[in-house]
């Protein structure tokens, strides 16, 4: 059997990191809701960097650069981490690097794990059976803010843990793994209403983004499975079969 463990932060991710095979980084608002939703609508790959320094290196280069810090975009970018920027039809095809306050440190932190993919309450049911399938120790990493532990991304994981335990192919011993659980449990029917004390959703708020948190707190808007290779973001090839409701 697998296991399957919840990092609440990367300033946690040395203490997790041992014995497992694939990291699934998490940066629900907004970063990883933003790349599944850019992979999902075309775009060919994401380059994550840590730094705006690095960011505008590429935009220097002639890149398209998303950079976004404290919620907003960086002054002299394109665009930040907002969702729908990523569906923008003229970036089909394109590359985009891009850096955040928290989700592109995380990946970068996670990328010397053997495979990283990126998830989100967005691909929830798509992952999660890509995950049951590749048969391998799952480790999921929140981005939290900022070295944190932070709630929505803590739901997400739970999520993901407990579809994974639930398949009855993976375990799960560490306490922080059946607190995200139980967390992701009491917040399943309302995410949106359950996180609306959270610190980051109220820093959205105060800068009128509350389209953006209610599309990142939706499940299973795409099914894709972004994946960092060669230090890029690019969409996994998979078949994902919803499960049918019974009738």
């Amino acid at each position: 059997m697998n296991k399957v463990e919840v990092c609440f932060s990367p300033s946690q991710y040395n203490l997790y990191k041992s014995n497992f095979e694939i990291a699934v980084v998490i940066d629900v608002l907004r970063a990883t809701s933003a790349i599944c939703a850019g992979i999902e609508n075309g775009i060919e790959r994401i380059i994550p960097v840590s730094t705006v320094e690095q960011a505008m290196e590429y935009k220097n280069q002639g890149y398209m650069v998303a950079a976004e810090r404290e919620g907003k975009v960086v002054d002299g970018f394109d665009f930040g981490n907002s969702p729908y920027s990523y569906m923008n039809p003229n970036l089909k095809g394109k590359t985009v690097v891009m850096t955040t306050t928290n989700g592109t440190k995380a990946i970068n932190i996670a990328a010397d794990m053997h495979t990283v993919v990126i998830g989100s309450l967005n691909n929830l049911d798509a992952l999660c059976q890509w995950l049951i399938d590749q048969k391998k120790d799952v480790m999921l990493l929140g981005s939290g803010w900022k070295d944190k532990f932070n709630l929505e991304d803590t739901i997400c994981a739970g999520a993901i843990a407990d579809k994974l335990i639930d398949s009855q192919k993976f375990k799960a011993t560490e306490d922080s793994t059946i607190a995200a659980k139980f967390i992701a449990r009491s917040a399943a029917q309302n995410i949106f209403s359950f996180l609306k004390a959270s610190s980051h959703r109220q820093r959205l708020r105060k800068l009128n983004l509350n389209e953006d948190v209610k599309y990142c707190l939706t499940p299973n808007t795409v099914t894709c499975i972004p994946m960092l290779k060669d230090d890029a973001i690019q969409k996994v090839a998979y078949d994902y079969v919803p499960e049918t409701a019974e009738i």
